[in-house]
């Protein structure tokens, strides 16, 4: 699987995000090297705190495959998913989670890898220098 060439879709989506003046998260979730889902953080704009990007492609990909399980799909993510996106993926039944950026105050890892599924493979560090640039970058430009 092309890993950095579905975090820089991913990445896209963190893109929209900023644009929309969410904090700037995408995801996508592919199934067979095909792109079933596409979700950027949209917290801010339904009023909604569990609105993440990892929420958002867990629901439309579940849509998609007319499933509540992901069992054969990756989630690519452009920051470490918290715990609640974490849970959720592990309801979901994802296959893989991948992931740019680490986020050593909100991610997940910081309490358990228990979190996850137990058949979840997980990829971090995938393109993680331009997911963190975008991160830094918009909250720099908030804090002024």
């Amino acid at each position: 699987m092309d890993y950095e060439k579905y975090m820089r879709i991913a990445l896209s989506e963190a893109r929209e995000a900023e644009l929309e003046g969410e904090v700037p998260i995408g995801a996508v979730v592919v199934c067979g090297d095909k792109v079933i889902a596409k979700a950027h953080n949209r917290t801010e704009h339904l009023h909604d705190v569990t609105a993440h990007a990892e929420i958002m492609a867990i629901t439309s990909a579940e849509d998609y495959m007319d499933a509540k399980y992901l069992t054969d799909c990756t989630l690519f993510v452009t920051v470490e998913p918290c715990v609640m996106c974490a849970g959720a993926l592990a309801w979901a039944q994802v296959s893989e989670i991948v992931y740019g950026a680490a986020d050593e105050k909100r991610g997940f890892s910081r309490y358990s890898r228990e979190i996850l599924h137990p058949r979840t493979k997980l990829k971090s560090g995938v393109l993680a220098d331009e997911c963190e640039k975008i991160m830094k970058d918009f909250f720099a430009k908030k804090r002024k």
